[in-house]
């Protein structure tokens, strides 16, 4: 049985079946058969450029999606750090320890961004299951979408080595353009 928080990150062939994908989630959250906390419709735009279509805190803590993990989440991959994807590290880093830095942070967004390839819109949601088949079922089964997911501890702590490195390569970057 698992307990813990899960970060799941859902594709599927269209846009309208992602949305779909979106009611039957709240259905799920609703019927107890999860437990959400909060959900997203993204579509992955070109250049590694995720947008938020659709936001739901189940929490009711009334949080808009910036001060959400998944804001936080878009907020990295839509900013500087998010170009690094798409860039030579070490141009912009400056050393080797910040460059591994910046690719040890890099996994949970390389999978969502793998996950939900550009051009596609999917579903993230962070939530608890009882039992995974209840989500697979409707997503697999259902909806012929796929599947990833994560521990949502891990997300957080790789957001805030994401957050730290890109400071540290602004910083870096700062110092390097700006020498007296």
């Amino acid at each position: 049985m698992k307990k813990e928080k899960s970060v799941i990150i859902m594709n599927f062939s269209e846009e309208s079946i992602a949305y779909q994908g979106f009611s039957e989630m709240k259905r799920l959250h609703t019927e107890g058969k999860i437990r959400g906390y909060q959900m997203a419709v993204l579509k992955h735009d070109k250049g590694a450029k995720l947008n938020a279509k659709d936001f739901i805190d189940f929490t009711g803590a009334d949080k808009n999606i910036k001060d959400s993990l998944i804001g936080m989440l878009i907020g990295i991959l839509g900013g500087p750090l998010g170009v690094l994807l798409g860039w030579v590290v070490g141009s912009v880093v400056g050393s080797m320890q910040d460059a591994g830095e910046v690719k040890s942070a890099m996994s949970v967004f390389e999978k969502t961004l793998e996950t939900i390839p550009e051009g596609a819109t999917g579903i993230i949601l962070i939530a608890t299951e009882t039992d995974r088949e209840i989500v697979n079922d409707v997503v697999y089964g259902d909806l012929k979408g796929s599947i990833a997911r994560m521990d949502e501890e891990l997300v957080q702590n790789e957001i805030r080595e994401a957050q730290a490195a890109e400071q540290a390569a602004g910083e870096s970057a700062k110092k390097k353009w700006f020498k007296k």
